[in-house]
């Protein structure tokens, strides 16, 4: 893990702003399946079983609220096919592509707590 020294600490000002704006991103992002959601999606588009195969754990009925609010919020979009029966393909738009970065980070930082974890279980059982 990184320590970082000698920097200067935000003022007051740019805390407060700061933590609006991540108040606000996690309010749109809120809850543990969305950003595995746009993840999902922003490899390929999907089908609704396909989308609740590939992420384990998740209900229909969860699956589909997440899905209307990823849209509401445009990081999804829903395409409706008139097919025998109807097909619905869900797929990330352009907006969901610029959480990339967020989700780069998250991604290695999920990894390095994983591994942090790890060791942690690993000290305790040598004791």
């Amino acid at each position: 893990m990184k320590v970082i020294k000698n920097e200067l600490l935000p003022s007051p000002a740019e805390c407060a702003v700061s933590l609006k704006n991540v108040i606000d991103a996690l309010y749109v992002l809120n809850g543990k399946w969305k950003l595995a959601l746009i993840l999902s999606l922003v490899q390929a588009s999907k089908r609704f079983n396909e989308i609740q195969n590939e992420i384990t754990g998740i209900s229909s009925k969860v699956l589909a609220k997440e899905l209307k609010d990823l849209e509401l919020n445009d990081f999804i979009k829903r395409n409706v096919y008139p097919t025998s029966p109807v097909s619905i393909i869900y797929e990330a738009t352009e907006y969901s592509r610029t959480l990339k970065s967020v989700l780069a980070e998250l991604s290695a930082w999920g990894e390095q707590h994983r591994e942090k974890i790890k060791q942690s279980m690993r000290e305790q059982s040598s004791l």
